[in-house]
């Protein structure tokens, strides 16, 4: 077993490690940079083997390309990954299968996964995700496995996708009481009037939740983020367990993330952020989008037999008058969710349906 933090980095352990890439694509050792033909091979024909001939793969429109397929027992530690155009952000799904499952543990387009949902680029600098320029993706969420681990990307777009990509991991036993990685992607567009969006619904097991990602389209004048993340854990029914203060408040800002004389402000930090904000252009670009995420890494959400998520979609309105003061409304936005957590099982029966195309486009 490997013990990880900067203690760790002094210890020996049995583990071996292994990187699948265009350039290595099984992982096996001394199997890198063998390649005689790839992306590359015309740029670097005059200078022969081992010199970047396979540095990407070309995913034709409709297919399906294997990034990964391993044996365990073993965890995956990082993932490094670009796309041309940036467009396959939020064309392309990223899968991950676990101990031989037909169902994939992680089905999310490949920017929500890594907080950029909306096709235009923003740094993320947070501790288990890093986006970083110009769309150099990095995720360092632990993936552990005991049989096998499987990594695919679909093209649903209509034109290629270039992909670069590097899959780091280890091989070592993987301990009784590891649970696997889970993502799961669901869209409100928009959520229906006076009701709620669901990030995760019908969870079942025990595991621990770790992670959000909400990329938020405003589609009403006003503040925006009044609604309440809630957590159904274990049984709960009509009121959950636990139960946040509004939007702001769970991805750690405050008073609407407006500070006085420069309005809503980006920040990104190890665990928590308002990473993006797109602000209308006075064309067509009309309404405003954000990106923000909140990982539990310090403060996991645990759970031992269910787990159910939600977010309202609320915004403050005018006076009611009378010296009144203002009052909350219900909204319709378009809110996409990532939502992480790790479970005792390699594929739970509550996935969402799989997106098509136009589930999944940005305007």
């Amino acid at each position: 077993m490997t013990t990880f933090g900067l203690d760790g980095l002094s210890r020996r352990t049995r583990a071996v490690s292994r990187s699948i890439s265009a350039e290595n694509f099984t992982g096996a050792e001394s199997g890198g940079g063998r390649a005689t033909e790839g992306t590359g091979a015309v740029a670097a024909s005059r200078l022969g083997p081992g010199w970047k001939i396979s540095p990407s793969i070309d995913i034709a429109a409709g297919e399906t390309a294997v990034l990964a397929d391993i044996e365990g027992p073993g965890t995956i530690r990082h993932l490094w990954c670009t796309t041309d155009p940036h467009t396959a952000w939020r064309g392309t799904l990223l899968r991950m299968y676990w101990e031989g499952e037909e169902d994939p543990a992680v089905e999310v387009p490949l920017g929500d996964f890594f907080c950029n949902g909306w096709n235009t680029f923003s740094q993320v600098s947070s501790v288990p995700v890093a986006a970083n320029p110009n769309g150099g993706f990095n995720a360092y969420w632990p993936m552990p496995f005991r049989r096998s681990a499987r990594i695919t990307l679909e093209n649903l777009t209509a034109e290629k996708v270039t992909l670069y990509y590097q899959v780091d991991y280890e091989l070592d036993e993987v301990g009784d009481d590891a649970s696997y990685f889970h993502a799961q992607w669901r869209r409100s567009h928009p959520v229906p009037f006076g009701e709620v969006h669901t990030l995760l619904d019908g969870v079942t097991g025990a595991g621990s939740y770790v992670g959000t990602y909400l990329a938020w389209g405003v589609n009403s004048p006003g503040w925006w983020g009044e609604g309440e993340l809630k957590f159904y854990l274990d049984g709960d029914d009509e009121f959950p367990t636990i139960c946040g203060t509004g939007t702001e408040d769970y991805f750690g800002g405050a008073w609407n993330f407006d500070v006085p004389g420069q309005g809503y402000t980006a920040y990104t930090t190890p665990y928590l952020g308002l990473n993006q904000i797109l602000r209308p252009d006075g064309l067509y670009r009309s309404q405003q989008r954000f990106g923000m995420y909140r990982w539990h890494v310090l403060d996991p959400i645990r759970f031992s037999e269910d787990l159910r998520v939600t977010v309202q979609s609320l915004g403050i309105g005018p006076g009611q008058g009378n010296g009144l003061p203002h009052r909350y409304r219900h909204t319709s936005d378009d809110i996409a969710s990532t939502s992480i957590f790790y479970l005792d099982a390699p594929s739970s029966a509550s996935r969402p349906a799989t997106p098509d195309l136009l589930t999944l486009e940005v305007d």
